[in-house]
């Protein structure tokens, strides 16, 4: 794995510690009725998280901390700012391993960049429908 291979999973990685965080935060506020669907979620991030933690300490790089605790880009109090913040996790995950997969130099990298991309975009298209966003899903997530 390159440096660069490397750094673009870094970067996927400070994307997926956001996630989990922020899941955090969603489950507090989201809907009750979609409680199943954020804890569902959640644990997705957390295994791209574990996985991403695991290739990247079997490269030996040194695989960073999180940070203790994340701003969101919004203000969250009730579920239609929940559903907001869970669109903005997804689009930005999705931007994170769009770049893994356009920087990848092996196969397998990009390979699980664009597993984890995919499911970042269905994620987010069932975040863009709960909000009635039309359409809701977009044709290259991820890419800026």
């Amino acid at each position: 794995m390159t440096t660069t291979d490397q750094q673009a999973l870094i970067d996927a990685l400070s994307a997926e510690y956001a996630a989990v965080y922020a899941y955090g935060v969603i489950a507090a506020y989201a809907n009750h009725d979609r409680d199943k669907l954020v804890a569902e979620y959640t644990a997705s991030h957390r295994a791209r998280r574990d996985a991403t933690i695991d290739a990247l300490a079997a490269s030996g790089a040194t695989v960073p901390e999180p940070a203790a605790a994340y701003t969101s880009p919004i203000p969250v109090n009730d579920p239609i700012p929940a559903a907001k913040l869970a669109v903005t996790v997804e689009s930005d995950t999705a931007a994170a391993w769009y770049t893994v997969v356009q920087h990848a130099t092996t196969s397998d990298l990009r390979r699980t960049g664009l597993d984890a991309l995919t499911e970042c975009a269905l994620r987010l298209a069932t975040w863009q429908s709960v909000l009635g966003t039309n359409p809701a899903t977009i044709a290259f997530p991820g890419k800026p």
